[in-house]
């Protein structure tokens, strides 16, 4: 089955960067430069890790804003100057290198299937999940933190 994959749009994070600290603090958020941990910070448009020295805005995010129990928001990294991944039948290495926890949501936005998986296998985790008819969308999430990471639809 044919799915694709999408980060979140780089438009709407672009402006934090330009904010100084005490404007982001104000909104929840907070400026930090990248260290050489590894892997390293995940950003959530670019789906792709940071590089030591990087410029990130660690910033709560409403990733599933439904009218249902499951309306959900987590802290997420941004990256400065990242472009929206969108990719068709394609898993980026950051959601390669974790363990992830994948959800199915159904049009009314009711959870109707998840998988925890290795991210080597999301791909098969995507078909089973797809295979309900009722799943409208996936979201990923890494599994240890909980934290949101990237959409899923058909394709």
């Amino acid at each position: 089955m044919s799915f694709r994959i999408q980060g979140l749009p780089a438009e709407e994070f672009a402006p934090l960067f330009a904010l100084s600290d005490e404007e982001l603090a104000a909104r929840g958020a907070v400026r930090r430069i990248a260290d050489g941990r590894t892997p390293g910070y995940p950003c959530r448009v670019s789906l792709t890790d940071s590089r030591p020295g990087d410029e990130l805005i660690l910033v709560n995010h409403e990733h599933h804003a439904v009218e249902s129990p499951y309306r959900m928001r987590f802290a997420i990294y941004v990256r400065k100057g990242e472009e929206t991944y969108d990719a068709v039948d394609e898993v980026p290495e950051q959601l390669r290198s974790r363990k992830l926890a994948v959800r199915a949501w159904d049009a009314e936005a009711m959870m109707v299937g998840h998988e925890l998986v290795d991210g080597r296998e999301l791909e098969s985790a995507i078909d089973r999940l797809f295979a309900n008819p009722q799943a409208k969308y996936l979201h990923v999430h890494f599994a240890s933190p909980g934290c949101y990471a990237a959409k899923v639809e058909r394709a």
